[in-house]
């Protein structure tokens, strides 16, 4: 029998490609996402508006976040809507997810052409999902006001927008919820289900009494998944308005500050920071559930 071959035992050129696939990988990541986010952060205590040398920045401290909290007007609507976003999305996509994934578990005829249809939103770009709900959502030629004779602009009407986006979002949302819960599902032992019928359990009872509970990761990371696409979801909205007009969201608003007219560094990285300190938050409950469950 072939022994598992140790670091040691390995040759020299094995040694330099196993360094290779571990020191590139690390670098990529330290240099695009390490890098840039401590930047940020060090940004974010900073006037610094983009022209000019860094070290001509002047140093403000906390007065970034505190304008950020007290006279910044667009910034609490836009943590409300984050919210609704993340609440709607877990609270009617998820279930719905589940719901379609409950169904394709059961093999039915037709479950795989079912299976990619919900699942083809999900390769789309939430740029490109914005555009499709257009043909749906146009004041003018959209297939809503074409079945129904109404003028309402959808996208445009800030008592519709926000509401109209987030049904798009869902639309998309669905599909990768699907997947996770289905693949969850095929983890299941049989024996659990065979077990709960031989004692007469309903297919609800067996459901949410025994196959739910086995899913308790599968529920962290959905929620994880969730809080993290309701704080990304900026493509969709700029798509849509940039964010403005009844669509503010802590994304937009980072870009608005950073690459748009005000060009506002300092500030817009004091905006990223309150993301990144959410969704770490969210991040670390998940690793630290992960690995109490590995332990």
């Amino acid at each position: 029998m072939a022994r598992y071959k140790g670091i040691n035992q390995l040759s020299g050129l094995d040694r330099i490609i196993v360094a290779l696939m571990i020191i590139i990988p690390t670098i990529l990541v330290v240099w695009l996402v390490w890098l840039p986010a401590i930047g940020s952060v060090l940004l974010s205590f900073t006037n610094w508006n983009g022209i000019g040398p860094i070290g001509d920045a002047k140093w403000m401290g906390m007065k970034n976040y505190h304008d950020v909290v007290t006279i910044y007007p667009p910034f609490w609507p836009a943590v409300r809507h984050n919210l609704i976003w993340l609440a709607v999305t877990f609270l009617l996509a998820t279930p719905f997810g589940m719901f379609l994934a409950v169904l394709l578990d059961k093999e039915m005829r037709g479950s795989r052409v079912y299976q990619s249809a919900f699942y083809l939103p999900v390769v789309l770009s939430l740029a490109l999902v914005g555009f499709i709900w257009q043909l749906i959502y146009s004041r003018d030629q959209g297939l809503i006001n074409g079945l129904t004779g109404s003028t309402i602009d959808w996208y445009g009407d800030p008592k519709y927008n926000l509401w109209s986006a987030l049904i798009a979002a869902c639309w998309r949302h669905t599909g990768y919820i699907m997947l996770l819960y289905l693949a969850g599902l095929k983890g299941v032992d049989v024996s659990l289900r065979e077990a709960a019928r031989v004692d007469g359990a309903s297919e609800k009872q067996t459901f949410f009494k025994i196959v739910f509970p086995v899913l308790a990761p599968i529920n962290i990371i959905v929620l994880v998944v969730s809080v993290i696409e309701s704080l990304r979801a900026f493509d969709l909205v700029w798509v849509i308005n940039k964010g403005r007009n009844g669509l503010e969201l802590i994304a937009t608003l980072v870009t608005q500050n950073i690459v748009g007219e005000a060009s506002r560094i300092g500030f817009g990285s004091a905006l990223a920071t309150f993301m990144l300190l959410i969704s770490s938050v969210f991040i670390v409950i998940y690793l630290r559930i992960v690995m109490k469950e590995q332990r």
